[in-house]
């Protein structure tokens, strides 16, 4: 497989040529452009941001797209099943604590880079940049797996903390980063429909694990249904080891903090960071909250279980159609559209939502806007990001969005309590975060494009 070395952004032999030949002559023919002025004229593009460059197809691409989706598939895939966990750890091993206090240990594991990813989630992206992804994605799944498997056999509300919520969590994020960021070196005209196909990865996951909880606790008992779990995760991590690879040879550069700073100083870059920051601290509560707020409102445990497996399967839609529209008429302008859509969908149909359909349906179209909010920040991180930086971009913006994702649930479940146990205002505080996430994608698409209409 071909790998592309570090290359001078501007062709330097003809040039040099040229002036060399100039001293030696003394002059040069007036009539036309010097070979200097040609060279300068027309710099040779950067390897690394040449669209040409990107194979955009082909089935090392291809795999490396499969390999990454089950990266998601395990990581945020699972993330995705914490509303099961939230109503099951309140009900038996954790039921003496509040749901702010339970909420924590979802949220420490939701953002796959919270806690010590929160600090650590820029340092994995500067070891794919410096190593590649093989590193990351061996570590990460054995303590991804292991973390698990010692959940499993966990009693006490510390062991859940540090079993699920940190060493689970450490190795989702190890294995979070490398998916997108290989993916990305691939491709160029189709990123936001490769990068949708891997998102739709999580979607899947975030099916599959609540419906496998779910039905295997009562058949099997909760320490091996997280068992069970963990051996399809183990799987599916051999699998990725196996075809996940980088187009770009990992070029080992001397550790800055301010190689993870410089990017904020770019006015696009930070309002984007801004945007995913309040997008995601209301964008997490429904995952969290849907199940006890519909169970809140009458409906059947079982019922309200299959929320999240809802959810999760209509973001499929979000995470792969909006991606496909958004390489045709800019992926600025979609999430602009998505998180608006996301933003009403919270506000004006789960707030006033009391019955079993209204809370279904909201639970569909929620999955739809927020799996567009996922699928597409990776490929607005890209678009903005040189390539061959994308480990430690990709890591800054979503370490300091995690903040939000770490504190949005259990401020959540504080609202609830001091409301009585009331959802309402939780509900606005999710449906307000979001909408000031779209005002600052709108801000940002401006400083990219303009007040023009175009594909940005």
């Amino acid at each position: 497989m071909a790998e592309f070395k570090a290359e001078p952004q501007y062709a330097m032999t003809d040039l040099e040529k040229s002036e060399g030949e100039t001293a030696m002559n003394g002059h040069h023919d007036s009539t036309r452009p010097s070979q200097a002025e040609e060279s300068v004229q027309k710099p040779a593009m950067n390897p690394w941001m040449d669209p040409k460059a990107f194979p955009d197809g082909g089935a090392t691409a291809w795999f490396t797209v499969a390999g990454a989706s089950a990266c998601l598939f395990v990581s945020f895939g699972w993330i995705n099943c914490i509303g099961v966990f939230q109503e099951y750890y309140s009900t038996h091993q954790l039921k003496q604590y509040s749901a702010s206090d339970v909420a924590w240990i979802p949220a420490l594991q939701r953002q796959p880079k919270v806690f010590f990813m929160l600090s650590g989630g820029p340092f994995v992206g500067k070891i794919f940049d410096d190593y590649g992804p093989r590193y990351l994605l061996i570590v990460g799944g054995f303590l991804h797996v292991f973390g698990l498997m010692m959940t499993s056999i966990s009693k006490k509300y510390y062991q859940f903390l540090l079993s699920q919520a940190i060493c689970s969590a450490i190795g989702a994020s190890m294995v979070f980063y490398p998916a997108f960021s290989c993916v990305s070196t691939w491709f160029f005209k189709k990123r936001g429909a490769a990068l949708g196909l891997v998102a739709a990865g999580s979607s899947f996951g975030g099916v599959i694990f609540p419906i496998m909880v779910t039905n295997l606790i009562p058949e099997v008992g909760f320490g091996w249904a997280m068992r069970i779990c963990a051996f399809l995760i183990l799987a599916l991590l051999v699998f990725a080891n196996l075809t996940v690879r980088s187009r770009i040879a990992p070029t080992k550069r001397p550790f800055s903090p301010m190689a993870f700073i410089r990017p904020l100083k770019e006015p696009t870059f930070l309002l984007v960071t801004g945007a995913i920051f309040f997008f995601f601290w209301g964008m997490f509560i429904p995952f969290t909250f849907i199940v006890e707020e519909a169970s809140s409102h009458g409906m059947s445990d079982r019922m309200a279980n299959y929320l999240v497996p809802i959810l999760n399967g209509a973001s499929i839609i979000g995470r792969t159609v909006p991606n496909v529209v958004a390489d045709k008429v800019g992926r600025f302008n979609v999430m602009i559209v998505m998180s608006t859509f996301t933003t009403i969908v919270v506000l004006a149909l789960w707030l006033p939502a009391t019955g079993n359909a209204p809370i279904i349906i909201f639970a569909a179209l929620f999955g739809i806007g927020s799996g567009a909010g996922i699928g597409l920040t990776p490929a607005l991180c890209a678009g903005i990001s040189p390539i061959k930086d994308i480990g430690v971009r990709t890591g800054t913006i979503f370490a300091i969005s995690s903040i939000a994702a770490l504190t949005g649930s259990p401020l959540g479940g504080r609202i609830i309590a001091d409301a009585g146990g009331s959802f309402k205002y939780t509900i606005v505080f999710a449906g307000v975060s979001c909408a000031i996430g779209t005002a600052l994608f709108v801000t940002a698409r401006f400083t990219v494009g303009g007040m023009k209409m175009g594909k940005f």
